[in-house]
């Protein structure tokens, strides 16, 4: 990829910093899973009106928008209407059609831009964009060819990562190396679907956290309080927060989010994944510029819900207050579990299981329970983490 490829296509401030759009106006979402439907219900308690644009009828956020365009996300005509019916457009995943984003940016008000798509679609972009930040990531190097490839496994030692630079999600696309006879096949199965490849050493990790900030046009920055997550098959399992770790840590990585969320001319929220080691070192793993999993236990456990403080954002309104108000341990639900769950939760005792422990459930409207597929979630609150891991325990439905 040369530089001129390399380049947004739109490098201006996307943004007005003095337009507010205020409530009872019509928010646009460009996607319709579950992430868009926690912000549609959070906004309507606002006032907003809402559209989406999704390829899924009756998508988990058309349900409760007050119009859905069923329509692929890379349809003009269709991204033409969702610009025509919104005074303000947001998107809920990343992967957005770069043409797509340019017609929608000409024809309505999309503050958040292409610039930060165009960085975090792409890791090796994200990287540099972190580093020049001021802020770590684990050591990388680009890959062109299986022998760059073996030489820099053999720089990094085993294990290490190899990844896709765009695409992947949930663990796809990505290959972790164990032992120098994987690099003939780790660089075939993923340099298959073209495109460069990344390769980072492994980061011997105590935990993994996380960290929301938002930014709103006008300048103002606030993060969430940590979260401590732990996966599962590499799919986010249980965020626990406060993240149990020191002080110094946690406020750390909230300065690092809110770095990130500056150097980086944020709109919306960001969610910056890292590793923490054993010896009290961070280091950003990910990036991604929307709410996230890990965000959900703000709904109940803070004064102002990430869905919330993204539309407070994205429509220059004061941001929230990002305080936490109660422990939280937020627990995903699956496909597998979904059945299970609703037995437990309709009984007594799952109110009573664990005293001081208050279960709050969401699920997210899709059609199918598939294996693996996130359903929705649970947030536990609680004064002491333990309990809220023992009713997770006590219910039987995560074995």
């Amino acid at each position: 990829m040369n530089a001129a490829e390399n380049k947004p296509k739109n490098l201006a401030r996307p943004y007005d910093p003095s337009k507010v759009i205020p409530p009872g106006a019509t928010v646009g979402v460009l996607g319709g899973g579950q992430l868009g439907r926690m912000l549609a219900l959070a906004g309507r308690a606002m006032g907003y009106r809402f559209v989406t644009l999704d390829p899924t009828p009756d998508a988990p956020c058309g349900q409760v928008a007050d119009r859905q365009i069923t329509a692929p996300y890379h349809d003009a005509a269709a991204a033409r209407q969702l610009a025509e019916l919104s005074d303000v457009i947001t998107y809920e995943f990343e992967n957005v059609d770069a043409d797509v984003t340019a017609l929608l940016m000409a024809q309505s008000y999309v503050p958040q831009g292409s610039r930060l798509l165009h960085t975090t679609q792409h890791r090796l972009r994200e990287k540099r964009a972190i580093e020049a930040a001021g802020v770590r990531v684990a050591p990388y190097r680009a890959i062109a060819s299986e022998a760059e490839l073996l030489e820099a496994v053999q720089a990094f030692g085993t294990p290490c990562v190899l990844k896709t630079a765009t695409g992947g999600y949930d663990g796809k696309g990505q290959w972790v190396i164990r032992q120098l006879a994987e690099v003939p096949d780790a660089y075939s199965t993923l340099s298959r679907a073209g495109g460069e490849l990344v390769l980072e050493q492994f980061v011997r990790f105590a935990k993994e956290i996380s960290v929301i900030a938002a930014r709103s046009p006008r300048g103002e920055v606030k993060a969430f309080p940590a979260a401590e997550n732990v996966h599962v098959n590499n799919i986010l399992h249980l965020s626990i927060v406060p993240a149990r770790a020191s002080g110094q840590v946690l406020a750390e990585a909230e300065r690092m989010a809110v770095r990130i969320a500056e150097a980086l001319d944020v709109v919306g929220l960001i969610a910056v994944e890292m590793f923490l080691t054993e010896e009290g070192e961070l280091f950003v793993n990910e990036l991604a510029p929307r709410p996230h999993n890990s965000g959900h236990y703000t709904m109940e456990a803070c004064r102002t819900s990430q869905f919330e403080q993204h539309l407070r954002a994205v429509c220059n309104l004061p941001l929230g207050p990002a305080k936490l108000l109660s422990g939280v341990v937020m627990v995903n639900v699956l496909g597998q579990h979904v059945q299970p769950l609703l037995e437990w939760m309709v009984r007594p005792e799952s109110q009573t299981a664990v005293p001081g422990v208050t279960a709050k459930l969401h699920l997210y409207g899709k059609s199918e329970a598939k294996d693996n597929r996130k359903m929705g979630h649970v947030n536990l609150l609680t004064d002491n983490v333990q309990d809220a891991l023992d009713w997770i325990e006590r219910s039987g439905v995560w074995k």
